[in-house]
């Protein structure tokens, strides 16, 4: 990290992300889906992304206003109906398991936390092998294993064994990620492929998309300190997470950004992913699963998600929605523009480095 760079310009550039997020706004290039990915008031995964991004902050700070703006978002939500149940439509269901396990989550929270919970667990679409198919609104992916999974529901399903005492959602998340690594972990770099199908048998493009790597890398340090699970599964998950940071190590640029295509320079810098990453390796870092060294990496990647956010809290280089590519062109050409997993993802990577701060000084 710069060391210029303060705590308290840290805890002031995090106001302003937040503060960002809940006014950004569809406008044109919305993706094609039937529900809004990018207005904060909105049930879909990105503003669940964004949600357990100011969950985890507020867990850290035990910040007033953020609270408020949590609940808020649910009451209103909830009060609207949840949407229709998928892997995407899970996602905000993280931060409210959180909730619930504070005591903050309201009345109702515990008892949606448990019927949603059970859903997942029981009537879930699977795949060959039960990993969890990627079935989203609108579309149901027949056959398909995708990287982003774990983030959106793994993470949720281990949350809610815990807050359930449920040791069998919890048996669960562990051999979702278990298949998600037998299917998607690349052997020859150490890195992720974004998807698998079982219908044909391949990994789609073979694209090591950034973004769908980073799921990994910010999900599997915090489903080792939820999940708890057993030193075999443990030691598992943790080789897997070294590989694929000495690949990213080798990988990161001078800025300090990684590429949408992890192995292609030539695609943009992508700033979400670089977020996902640096939080992934310094909270890995500071919880022993990483080299302490590893923490260099995560501290560039810091400097270069914080050269790009705009004084007003927009985190800028961050690529829109994106489905299953067919080609690696179809990830070189997704746009950029600001979405509210960026801002979250800046949010957990900008709160580890806090901690990082406090623990030095």
């Amino acid at each position: 990290m710069n060391p210029t760079t303060t705590a308290a310009d840290l805890e002031k550039t995090i106001a302003r992300v937040i503060a960002r997020m809940t006014t950004l706004s569809a406008g044109r290039g919305r993706e094609k889906c039937p529900i809004d990915i990018v207005a904060f008031d909105c049930w879909e995964w990105p503003q669940g992304v964004g949600l357990y991004g100011l969950c985890k902050y507020h867990e850290q700070t035990r910040d007033p206003a953020t609270l408020a703006l949590l609940r808020g978002w649910f009451a209103r939500r909830l009060a609207a109906g949840a949407p229709a149940r998928n892997v995407n439509t899970t996602a905000p269901m993280l931060a409210l398991a959180h909730l619930a396990e504070a005591g903050h989550g309201g009345g109702d929270a515990p008892a949606l936390c448990a019927d949603w919970a059970e859903w997942v667990f029981s009537k879930m679409t699977r795949t060959a092998d039960g990993g969890i198919q990627h079935a989203v609104t609108g579309l149901a992916n027949d056959g398909q294993l995708w990287a982003d999974t774990l983030y959106m529901t793994v993470l949720f399903l281990a949350k809610a064994g815990r807050l359930l005492r449920r040791d069998d959602y919890l048996e669960e998340a562990a051999r979702q990620f278990l298949v998600h690594i037998k299917y998607l972990f690349d052997r020859e770099t150490g890195l992720w492929f974004h998807g698998w199908d079982f219908n044909g048998r391949h990994n789609f493009a073979r694209a090591r998309w950034a973004r769908g790597n980073c799921w990994f890398t910010a999900g599997v340090v915090d489903f080792l300190e939820i999940a708890r699970p057993s030193a075999a599964v443990r030691g598992f998950l943790v080789d897997t997470l070294r590989a694929q940071v000495d690949a990213l190590a080798r990988l990161q640029a001078a800025d300090g950004l990684w590429h949408t295509l992890l192995d292609d320079p030539a695609s943009y810098a992508e700033t979400s992913a670089s977020a996902g990453f640096g939080y992934g390796i310094l909270a890995g870092a500071r919880l022993g699963y990483l080299d302490p060294a590893a923490a260099a990496v995560g501290r560039r990647a810091l400097d270069g998600v914080l050269g790009k956010i705009l004084p007003d809290g927009t985190v800028t280089g961050v690529s829109f929605g994106t489905p299953m590519g067919r080609t690696l062109d179809f990830y070189r050409d997704i746009p950029c523009r600001p979405m509210p997993y960026g801002q979250s993802l800046a949010v957990l990577l900008l709160g580890e480095a806090l901690k990082h701060e406090k623990i030095k000084n």
